[in-house]
């Protein structure tokens, strides 16, 4: 028996999320069929965690165990032949039986990308949330900073959370400005449903004046998701990265 690990890029906008499920198309069933394909085995694809549908990914991990003696250095290649130019294995790795992509995670990193451009962009409009209106990146900076810590985040979760527990610990959280674009980037040691999304929708309401940086703090305390802001759309929110350390 072999534990295969895979470091996994995908561009989210034709895909139901991650989870596999009948009748969607999502990223884990499109690459256990890959898998299939290429050792004649079927697997069960473990993700370090669940992406929405219209969510992207630089770096998802994720690990299968077979039988099959296919050479890992193939492997990636032989996967990415059988996938849809939209999924890319970038990496794959022997690792020890007990390594498990979920459970053995130590953080996640996030980034949500805002276009904050006068019109608007054609080329980047399907990974980028667009906001017109000029943001005060750093009334946003001074606001992200009541997050870090360990916290009960239950103002930045959605309704269809199945986690018991809303407490979560953001290690760093920053909110960046590239040219045109603000990117809201969080590092934790794990994301309730729609965490990022809600969160970088209040953090628009505070860039915009509508809020100011302090009630984000008391927003935080509140534990009532009627006092975040918005669920921002999936398109702008991307899994950087999956830490194991």
């Amino acid at each position: 028996m072999r534990n295969i690990k895979l470091i996994i890029e995908y561009d989210g906008r034709d895909y139901n999320g991650w989870q596999k499920q009948p009748n969607h198309l999502n990223i884990q069933g499109e690459i256990e069929k890959a898998i299939q394909n290429v050792t004649r085995e079927q697997v069960e694809l473990i993700g370090s965690g669940r992406t929405d549908a219209g969510v992207h990914a630089f770096g998802q991990v994720a690990n299968f165990k077979i039988n099959s003696d296919f050479p890992i250095e193939k492997m990636a290649t032989a996967i990415n032949s059988q996938l849809k130019q939209s999924i890319r294995i970038l990496k794959a790795e022997e690792v020890p039986l007990d390594f498990h992509s979920r459970y053995h995670c130590h953080k996640k990193t996030y980034s949500y990308i805002i276009d904050n451009s006068d019109q608007g962009t054609a080329i980047y409009r399907n990974i980028t949330y667009h906001v017109s209106q000029p943001l005060d990146v750093e009334k946003m900076q001074k606001a992200v900073t009541y997050l870090v810590g360990e916290h009960d985040f239950a103002s930045f979760k959605s309704s269809g959370t199945s986690s018991k527990s809303s407490v979560r610990t953001i290690y760093q959280a920053q909110v960046l400005k590239e040219q045109e674009r603000v990117l809201i980037m969080l590092t934790g040691n794990g994301f309730l449903y729609n965490m990022v999304r809600i969160i970088a929708g209040t953090l628009v309401q505070v860039g915009l004046g509508e809020i100011s940086p302090e009630e984000v703090k008391n927003i935080l305390e509140a534990k009532d998701r009627q006092k975040a802001g918005k669920t921002l759309p999936p398109q702008g929110l991307f899994l950087m990265n999956v830490d194991y350390d």
